[in-house]
């Protein structure tokens, strides 16, 4: 708690927004920066406590300001597992949000489509997961002031915000669809046994980050939306050899798309 509190008061000191919205942007998805007005921009690794983003096209910056008349905190880029950092740290900044304020948040991934029904760049709201992180960000002793030991997992994805996700999709053009994101460690990509298992077991589509936020903002009691821009295609017949170019291209033809969903959503609030 007390590495969170310097956090807190350090973004405090830099401004006085009581943000309502969190937004954590995943890679090739930071154009919604665009459409904040942004009072405060902090780096990462200005802040106490904070990792630092390695990965390519994540900024590494902590916006203030505001979007559709609310006020938000918006991370440009996240952290990941298999950038070596603890969950813990992985999931510091959502506990640094929700004690700045936040009453909800809004992730974004890119993600590998395991669905058929799914194409490059198609997006995917997120009603549940599979966790297949070999650790927990809530293993070890529990910030009892944040939340409870045993935190129920029912319903990690709001039902409201994705049925008003929904209603705003169909006056999208854009092929959005809703399904189970897996989350693995990475960085490799998968090997197409591992991506048959996946399916088998459930999963829509997969990646490498998002649910160890949920889970800690479920732990805090914070309603969250999450959405998919499918990046490559990972069933039989479909799978390819994937580069990160091509993945942060297809990620930049979805991103307005996304950056719309997530606009409208934020004004519905």
């Amino acid at each position: 708690m007390e590495n969170i509190k310097e956090a807190v008061e350090y973004i405090k000191s830099k401004h006085s927004i009581k943000p309502q919205v969190g937004v954590i942007l995943g890679t090739g998805l930071g154009g919604l920066v665009d459409q904040v007005e942004v009072n405060c921009e902090i780096p990462y690794d200005e802040i106490p406590h904070f990792p630092v983003s390695t990965v390519e096209s994540h900024k590494g910056r902590l916006l203030c300001g505001t979007l559709e008349g609310k006020d938000v905190i918006v991370m440009q880029g996240r952290f990941h597992y298999y950038e070596g950092y603890s969950m813990q740290q992985v999931t510091f900044p959502v506990r640094v949000m929700k004690i700045l304020g936040i009453k909800q948040l809004l992730v974004s991934n890119a993600a590998g489509g395991l669905n058929p029904n799914f194409k490059i760049s198609d997006l995917m709201i997120i009603n549940d997961h599979i966790n297949l992180f070999p650790e927990n960000p809530l293993t070890g002793a529990n910030l009892d002031q944040l939340g409870p030991r045993f935190p129920d997992m029912s319903e990690p994805y709001s039902r409201e915000l994705i049925k008003k996700g929904l209603e705003i999709s169909k006056e999208l053009d854009a092929n959005i669809h809703q399904g189970v994101y897996a989350a693995v460690t990475g960085p490799n990509l998968e090997t197409p046994a591992e991506y048959k298992y996946l399916q088998i077991i459930g999963a829509d589509a997969i990646g490498m980050s998002t649910v160890p936020e949920v889970i800690v903002a479920c732990h805090m009691d914070i309603p969250v939306f999450a959405a998919s821009v499918i990046t490559d295609l990972c069933y039989p017949g479909a799978i390819e050899k994937v580069s990160v170019e091509k993945i942060i291209a297809a990620a930049g033809i979805a991103e307005p798309k996304l950056t719309e969903l997530f606009s409208r959503l934020i004004a519905s609030l």
